[in-house]
């Protein structure tokens, strides 16, 4: 457990109480879940939401980290026999990790530097006595005489000097309040600035944007720092952070010139201190520090959009035929049960749609399937069309049709997961199974591909992998247990994302689910093996029994607060059952009888809201995307045309929308409404249905121009003007063909400049 001070300290800096903040600490340090512990212990919390309750984790995290840093550099300095109580004092007080470094940087082990050097010549007394001002310009040559000495490479009295003011200038650069100050002028005041790589100037890239771009180092948005650091790896930019070099300078020869000290030697100190030793090194800090905000930012647009898919409303436990579209292989079939189940696969071709059309009337009267899922990579327009076509054709034949994301679906068809659930399918055939499913139920089916794949970020393969990782999967476990998950029927994906479940307890699950042929009860789950106390505890309130022995046992209520719940309805002379969507029963509920020192009002209201609507699903009611029929190609779109669209991403410049042209829009931020958005997610999010108007369709670069305002045709650009949104691929990250299991390959955007061009290239008339 952290210190009070500490524990204050979080409290302080995220406007919680410090109670708060220790009784949350408390229960992660008994290896308590976060989602158990939003949903399950809202008295020792406060009522801390998911988001509140991961802060506090995180900076907890962070300050102990820094705790075990600071007594590493304490004992490595003492070590050395140069810790001395001021040291101490400000080690102590160091705040950030930062800050330890830069004390301990002058005792760190390092190679052979000109100091060091200069050193062991004997020079240090020289240095000494031109910093404390003992010897001044007029008689430095004199002094430096003394330490000529051919045998130790000291060949003259400018020699001497020159190795005095190496000295004194590691000294200066490895000064916490020099490198403090230092960094933050160059954070305030610095410029990232790149250029195209030489031999590159006439090649046309994603990159050109960049070929001379500067933007102050404190207002680049993420986007544009993981572009121009991708430029870079692929040989088309180099970049550099210009600083404010003759201010600095400037400031450090006025700092070490008082006292009295050599103003000629001095300033050559000051100019070489900072050009040679500073400079580089701040600027390695600074893009490191760059990056890491950038991976920041990525890493949570990422989680927020992956969250908004996986609560995508589900079609529910409807038959579904998938279909995968192809034009050289053809378009692969699957028709899956209500319950997902395989019934029966094939392939059909395009070019003949006579053939096509009879196989599908034969399958969809033998499955008798509601619905039709068609995925959205190469084809699927031309799919579709020759599906409605059938339908139309057949009165009798009644299904809907939707044009479902496949992203991801070919990973998962490869995957060792698919593997194991359809092993006696070809590979191309799963994924028209994964197509089906993830209509029925997206949230279930997209948990068995890793996150990173489904394509709903910006420059994913780019930034911090292990955080991005981390991020990801407790997005999909906050999603999973949000939702509940029927323990009966769960696949062992999507069991594994249970608060306190796992891979290895989520196959023990299904192994004994199988071996019993169900679960009649939570209470079953003990004799799981491995599936301890704790690991029930964690667990239990997020999994389902539906028609299970126990009435609660299909609902969110945890089997801790049976008992509780039981009481009421005693007190009620009702049946336990009786309770369940009975809200003129529970109206007459007295909470405050049922309060004690474990369960307060925040439990009992959960309780009775979850009695109200018993295993309610959080995702909104399932409703198709209609596009238009006329419009299948980027060709057919026209200036100031009305479509009706699907959210597909959402990036920090704006967001891509899918008119079903296998081309998603870019609406930019400044087009999203008509008034000001600074944060796009305020206006829309991944999976909104959404009407879109077009600006521009540039055929040549792939680059469609939508808007969301009611005055699109005379919108001005974003506020403030000037730099260029330029991100390359921001849309879906890595550029990929849109194909099977690939998703859509998205324009390049940019920003306009105010009155001159569109958000994503197009000139307006």
């Amino acid at each position: 457990m952290l210190s009070p001070s500490l524990v204050q300290q979080i409290a302080t800096e995220l406007s919680l109480n410090p109670r708060q903040v220790a009784g949350t600490l408390a229960l992660f340090d008994e290896g308590n879940t976060l989602p158990f512990v939003a949903r399950y212990r809202k008295e020792a919390t406060g009522g801390l939401d998911e988001v509140q309750l991961r802060d506090v984790r995180d900076r907890a995290e962070y300050l102990r980290e820094l705790e075990d840093r600071r007594a590493a550099i304490v004992k490595s300095i003492d070590e050395q026999g140069k810790l001395t109580p001021e040291l101490a004092a400000r080690i102590g007080g160091a705040t950030t990790k930062q800050a330890l470094e830069d004390l301990y940087l002058p005792y760190k082990p390092k190679r052979r530097t000109r100091a060091t050097i200069a050193r062991e010549r004997g020079l240090e007394p020289l240095a000494d006595a031109l910093w404390t001002g003992r010897v001044g310009d007029r008689d430095a040559d004199a002094a430096a005489a003394a330490y000529v000495d051919a045998e130790k490479g000291v060949a003259s009295a400018s020699d001497a000097l020159q190795g005095a003011r190496d000295i004194i200038a590691e000294r200066v650069a490895e000064d916490a309040v020099v490198r403090e100050w230092v960094r933050d002028t160059t954070r305030k005041s610095g410029v990232v600035r790149s250029s195209v790589a030489a031999g590159k100037e006439k090649e046309v890239s994603k990159f050109q944007d960049y070929y001379d771009f500067s933007e102050k180092l404190g207002t680049l948005p993420s986007h544009r720092v993981l572009a121009i650091r991708r430029g870079e790896a692929e040989g088309f930019l180099v970049w550099t952070v210009a600083a404010p070099v003759d201010d600095i300078v400037a400031k450090l020869e006025r700092d070490l010139t008082a006292g009295g000290r050599a103003p000629a030697q001095m300033k050559l100190v000051a100019s070489d201190a900072y050009k040679r030793l500073l400079a580089p090194s701040i600027e390695v800090e600074l893009r490191l520090e760059l990056k890491a905000r950038a991976d920041e930012e990525a890493i949570a647009i990422f989680g927020m959009n992956l969250e908004q898919l996986l609560l995508a409303p589900p079609a529910g436990s409807r038959a579904v035929i998938g279909l995968d579209p192809g034009f050289r292989t053809g378009v692969k079939v699957a028709a899956v049960s209500r319950t997902g189940a395989v019934i029966a696969t094939d392939t059909w071709m395009l070019h003949h749609p006579e053939s096509f059309a009879a196989s599908f009337l034969r399958l969809l009267a033998r499955t008798e399937a509601e619905l039709i899922a068609i995925g959205n990579g190469t084809a699927s327009r031309e799919t579709e069309t020759l599906v409605r076509s059938v339908l139309r054709e057949a009165p009798q034949a009644r299904a809907t049709v939707v044009v479902v994301n496949e992203s991801g679906a070919s990973v998962y068809s490869a995957s060792d997961v698919a593997r194991e659930e359809l092993p006696d399918l070809d590979v191309s055939i799963r994924g028209a199974v994964s197509i089906a499913r993830r209509l029925q139920d997206p949230l279930a089916e997209l948990v068995k591909i890793d996150p990173k794949s489904i394509g709903v970020g910006q420059y994913q393969h780019d930034v911090n992998q292990p955080r991005l990782k981390k991020r990801l999967d407790e997005t999909v476990e906050s999603v999973v247990n949000r939702v509940g998950v029927e323990v009966n029927t769960a696949s062992p994906s999507l069991l594994s994302y249970v608060a306190g479940v796992g891979p290895t307890l989520a196959q023990g699950i299904v192994k004994l689910r199988d071996e019993r042929g169900g679960f009649g009860s939570r209470a079953d789950l003990t004799a799981v093996p491995r599936l301890g106390t704790k690991a029930f505890q964690q667990a239990a309130g997020f999994l389902r029994v539906r028609d299970g022995a126990h009435p609660l046992d299909a609902t969110a209520v945890h089997p801790e607060r049976y008992p509780l719940v039981e009481r009421m309805a005693a007190d009620l002379g009702v049946p336990l059952g009786a309770l369940l969507t009975n809200d003129a029963l529970l109206d007459t509920l007295d909470l405050a009888r049922y309060v004690t020192g474990e369960v307060g009002l925040p439990t009992l209201r959960d309780i009775v809201a979850e009695l109200r609507k018993p295993g309610r699903d959080p995702r909104q009611t399932f409703e198709p995307p209609k596009f238009r029929a006329d419009v299948q190609e980027p060709k057919d779109l026209r200036e100031g045309m009305t479509l009706e669209g699907v959210v597909t991403n959402i990036v920090a410049f704006g967001a891509f929308v899918d008119v079903g042209v296998h081309q998603d829009g870019l609406v930019h931020v400044s087009q999203l409404a008509d008034k000001f958005v600074k944060d796009p997610s305020e206006v829309v999010k991944v999976g909104d249905r959404v009407s879109v108007r077009v600006m521009g369709v540039d055929l040549e670069r792939n680059r469609i121009a939508l808007s969301m305002r009611s005055d699109a045709g005379n919108a001005p650009g974003p506020r403030g003007g000037g730099s260029a949104d330029r991100a390359p691929n921001a849309g879906r990250g890595e550029p990929r063909p849109k194909g099977k299991g690939s998703p859509a390959k998205q324009p390049t955007p940019f920003t306009p400049k105010p009155g001159a061009v569109a958000p994503n290239g197009i000139r307006f008339k």
